[in-house]
Order: structure tokens, then C-alpha cells, then sequence
């Protein structure tokens, strides 16, 4: 009686490794994408407004994060997957999945940053201030831009490493 490989008792969804879950997650990572940056544009936008009220703006200290997150996407989103694993073929040089997998760490670690950078400027600019909220939107809109950005890499990452009907298992 040979033994099964999987962890779970119950069977895979065949849904899962459809070529259309796969185009819909792509479209999904990237509308999360832009709703995060939607959030801190209008944030930004609405900082610079007449409408706004206060003296606090949003500056350049408020971008960093932002940029810090989607430098990470694209770095994790840039990495070919199949390299991650993949020592015993050395065509490119020694340890091609340690160089990958640093660089993975490296995008991973820009991310968080982004994310840890995105709540430290809301408490220490916004928060220990106590700016009423008009004001304290532009903080929650760059937390919650930074998280978005952070789940659409997420989301991209998971939809780039299914199969699809289309690959070929060329193992024998």
C-alpha cells in the first residue's frame, strides 16, 4: 500500500490550479496595489487642501514607507521562484538559492520596514501630537497603504507559484 504525500485528508479544490483563479489573483494583487497608493495620494492631496484645516502636512517623512514597501514588492516579485531550490543546478555559479533566498530576505525585510516605518510615523507625528482626525487620517491612510501593498505582494506571490493546466511536470 503506498502512502499518500499530502498532509490533509481531503483533496485539493480543482479550482484552485485554474489558469482563470490565476489571471483573477493577478488582478487582484494589483488592484490592492493601487487602492494602498490610492489611500496615501488622497491622504497627501487632501493634506495640501484648504479644506483641510491644520498646519500638518504630509511630507516626504510620510512617503518613506511607501517607497520602502514597493521597492520590496518588486524586488520579491522580481526573484524566479524556481531558484529558491535550486543548488543542484549550478549553471549560474555557486549557491544560486542562497543568493535568491537573501535577496527574498531583502525584499521581505523592505516590506516590514515599509510597514514599521508606516506606524511609527503615524504614532510619533500624528498620535503622541493628539491631532484630532481629519489630521489623523493622513497616518491611518499611510498604515493602511502600506498593508495593502503589503498583501497584494502576498497575493502575487501565491498566484505565481501555482500550476496551472498549461505547465508541464517534466520529472520522470
Amino acid at each position: 500500500m503506498m502512502a499518500s504525500h499530502r498532509l490533509f485528508r481531503f483533496p485539493k479544490p480543482a479550482w484552485i490550479n485554474s489558469a482563470n483563479t490565476r489571471t483573477a489573483g493577478v488582478y487582484l494583487s494589483g488592484a490592492l496595489f493601487s487602492l494602498g497608493f490610492f489611500f496615501f495620494v488622497d491622504a497627501s492631496a487632501y493634506s495640501r487642501s484648504a479644506k483641510n484645516g491644520s498646519t500638518v502636512h504630509v511630507t516626504f517623512v510620510d512617503w518613506i514607507p511607501g517607497i520602502c514597501s514597493a521597492l520590496g514588492t518588486l524586488v520579491i516579485n522580481s526573484i524566479d521562484k524556481s531558484r529558491l531550490g535550486a543548488d543542484s543546478f549550478s549553471y549560474s555559479g555557486n549557491g544560486v538559492a542562497w543568493k535568491a533566498r537573501l535577496v527574498l530576505f531583502l525584499g521581505f525585510a523592505l516590506m516590514a520596514g515599509g510597514l514599521a516605518g508606516s506606524v511609527t510615523v503615524m504614532i510619533l507625528k500624528y498620535i503622541v501630537p493628539e491631532y484630532p482626525f481629519p489630521t489623523l487620517w493622513f497616518g491611518v491612510a499611510n498604515v493602511i497603504a502600506n498593508a495593502l501593498i503589503m498583501l497584494s505582494s502576498a497575493v502575487l506571490w501565491v498566484v505565481q507559484n501555482m500550476e496551472d493546466e498549461y505547465t508541464y511536470n517534466l520529472a520522470l
